[in-house]
């Protein structure tokens, strides 16, 4: 397994010990964790990104009226 060196702040590294602590776990572990979790979280944002993409690039744009009208709609009826 690679290893990685980070310079965190004091208050972040701080912080991190305390969790790891209270987790019984090491830094390092809590760390590494920490980064799987956010690039599974954000990996969706790339994966939309490129669709975006992808879709602005063939030309399938929706009308500015239309998606008006969605988020008028959404702000008129927020529990629909």
């Amino acid at each position: 397994m690679p290893t990685m060196t980070l310079r965190l702040s004091d208050e972040t590294s701080e912080a991190l010990a305390t969790l790891a602590k209270a987790a019984d776990c090491s830094t390092s572990h809590l760390a590494a964790q920490a980064i799987d979790e956010y690039l599974r979280l954000n990996a969706w944002q790339v994966a939309a990104i490129r669709e975006g993409i992808a879709a602005a690039d063939a030309g399938d744009f929706v009308a500015h009226e239309a998606l008006k009208r969605h988020w008028e709609s959404k702000i008129a009826n927020p529990v629909d």
